[in-house]
């Protein structure tokens, strides 16, 4: 039987096979990202370019351009303090040779991608300014991996001195992100951050189906809710690093960045979620599950106005989902702690899985770390870390099922074993008087249907079993037993079943043999059980044979009360010899000693 034949419910333990197969891709996977780091470092030179904090440029607030490409600069531009009055207008940062010096003659402006539309313009000493600008979601060329926009500086006699953007409808400003690397190491670097995204992206994708699977299979609610969060991190990372431009070009800029948001509550609420439905309710107090899931549908729900928004009050409830989300990670390390002291091994799992990326929340917390990975900051750590955890619960999930199909096999050889031997006879090892009907049943059955016509039941009777106990006591006449079993153990097959009905009573029942043929395997047998020394001073230890050919309709019973009718007129012969009998020829009323005389006839 195979997995396919199985119930839905019964078929899970065989998913720890598959998982192996998955649990391969992934390692495979881990290995790509190890060597995409070298790969990106030495690219980098060990750096990740110039970063330009917002001090380095002066700023100027104007209102909105009645047109997207009015390249008119303002009047005056402020080098000091912090813009203010741009989030319904436009922002004007002006930079100059020091904003430009690290990037050699042909520099790449790195700037994050979010809710705005950007001009950027290059400055030469010959006074020239040339425009670039992304509007209304148009990328063009300067999309770029990891949520960025690059604008490259033409390469002209004059010299660079600076560099202007305007970014209109800015929500604010400090969440700008600007850093000036050379061409040749932007391309290196994308490079490099694709291996990362790819390698984290497809482990995700590869978790998610295998989680959704098991959770199909074993129904379970916690799988399928990690299927959804490694599903919906895979989505976010692509729309992150922008990927999915590939497919829906459409999505570049504010709305991609909206989605993200909201993708990325989200996923923290999933997260909650899957941890609460991992731990039995007995290893976590009511009520901290209770605050675990109102916090999550909070941070869930409070990410859909945060990504629709662009303006206003952004800052406020930005700073709202972050206090929700402190209190939902510190609410999720307390069930695991309270979980964990109870003894639950889920418990232990997660602690394990989410290590890395609780770590990483909390770097990003305390540090800044939008200069590490080429530009990737936070998001590609949290990529990454998302992808140690799909490999860390797919591994313990794996080892749980595979754990659990070792003890069905157990339990399933068990219970075969049990059944064996609800079937054979412990003294002789042959099949007692159960086992020997169920065997016979297809044969009989076979019989009943005309396509097997010659069907023999032969019982075999130990003659004088009870004077060898008396003389030699019941050792002896247990060792006379199994003796004969060994030896009548050499016929057994599928066509030739022999069990012991009880006693020192015996049974064979033939397929495939006629009448005479029949009665010449008895004899056969009776000469060869005769023909054994169990060292009782050369007596010899003989057994009589009754023996009956079935018709079709016989039952067990039927050919049992007329071969035990013909053992009795061979033990009345003499013992020692074989007697047949036919079941059409005894009457189920007739009076025994009418039986015993068409026994001894025949």
């Amino acid at each position: 039987m195979t997995g396919k034949d199985l119930p839905l419910r019964t078929r899970w333990p065989h998913l720890a096979v598959q998982a192996c197969k998955v649990l391969r891709v992934l390692i495979a996977c881990l290995f790509l990202v190890v060597p995409a780091l070298f790969a990106g470092a030495r690219a980098d030179d060990g750096a990740n370019g110039e970063w330009l904090p917002l001090a380095t440029f002066c700023h100027a607030s104007t209102a909105l351009p009645t047109s997207a490409r009015d390249h008119e600069l303002p009047g005056g531009f402020f080098c000091g303090g912090s813009p203010e009055g741009y989030q319904h207008g436009s922002l004007w940062l002006l930079g100059g040779v020091r904003s430009v010096s690290g990037g050699g003659r042909t520099p790449v402006l790195m700037v994050h991608s979010s809710r705005f539309d950007l001009l950027v313009g290059f400055r030469y000493a010959d006074g020239a300014i040339v425009w670039q600008d992304v509007h209304s979601g148009n990328f063009s060329g300067h999309w770029r991996l990891g949520g960025q926009i690059g604008f490259e500086a033409p390469l002209r006699d004059a010299r660079l001195t600076g560099v202007v953007m305007r970014f209109d409808r800015l929500a604010s400003a400090e969440v700008l992100r600007i850093r000036l690397v050379r061409s040749e190491v932007s391309d290196l670097q994308t490079i490099a951050l694709a291996s990362l995204i790819g390698a984290a992206l497809m482990m995700l994708v590869i978790g998610a189906v295998y989680n959704f699977t098991l959770g199909l299979a074993v129904r379970r609610t916690f799988p399928v809710l990690q299927g959804l969060w490694s599903a919906t991190m895979a989505l976010w990372g692509a729309i992150w690093s922008q990927l999915h431009l590939f497919v829906v070009p459409g999505m570049a800029g504010t709305l991609s960045s909206q989605v993200g948001t909201m993708l990325a509550s989200t996923m923290l609420m999933l997260t909650a979620l899957s941890l609460i439905s991992a731990i039995e309710p007995a290893d976590m107090p009511r009520w901290l599950r209770r605050l675990g899931l109102g916090l999550a549908l909070l941070v869930g729900g409070l990410g859909v106005p945060l990504g629709l928004m662009r303006s206003g009050a952004i800052d406020l409830v930005a700073n709202i989902e972050g206090g929700l989300i402190i209190a939902m990670v510190a609410v999720i390390i307390a069930c695991l702690a309270v979980a964990w002291r109870r003894g639950s091994s889920a418990a232990r799992v997660f602690a394990g899985a989410w290590l890395v990326p609780l770590l990483v929340m909390s770097l990003s917390g305390f540090f800044n770390l939008g200069d590490v990975l080429w530009g990737g900051g936070p998001q590609m750590l949290v990529l990454l870390s998302a992808a140690w955890q799909t490999v860390w619960l797919s591994l313990a999930a794996t080892r749980r099922f595979m754990l659990l199909r070792q003890e069905r096999d157990q339990a399933v050889a068990a219970e075969a074993i049990a059944h064996e031997q609800a079937r054979r006879d412990p003294l002789t090892g042959l099949s007692n008087r159960r086992g020997f009907i169920e065997r016979i049943a297809p044969l009989l059955e076979a019989n009943t249907g005309g396509k097997n016509s010659a069907v023999a039941l032969f019982l075999l009777d130990i003659d004088s079993f009870k004077a060898i106990n008396d003389a030699y006591g019941h050792d002896a006449g247990d060792a006379v037993l199994i003796a004969v079993a060994r030896r009548l153990q050499r016929w057994d097959s599928p066509v030739q079943v022999v069990g012991r009905l009880g006693g020192e009573e015996f049974a064979i029942l033939v397929a495939g043999m006629g009448r005479f043929a029949a009665h010449s395997f008895a004899e056969s047998v009776r000469q060869a059980l005769a023909a054994c020394d169990h060292g009782f001073g050369g007596a010899s230890v003989t057994v009589s044979i009754g023996m009956v050919m079935a018709g079709p309709g016989d039952t067990f019973a039927t050919l049992y009360r007329a071969a035990d009718v013909a053992l009795y007129a061979a033990k009345h012969q003499g013992r020692n010899r074989v007697v047949m009998a036919h079941t059409t020829t005894i009457e189920p009323d007739a009076p025994l000693v009418q039986v015993q005389a068409q026994a001894e006839h025949s």
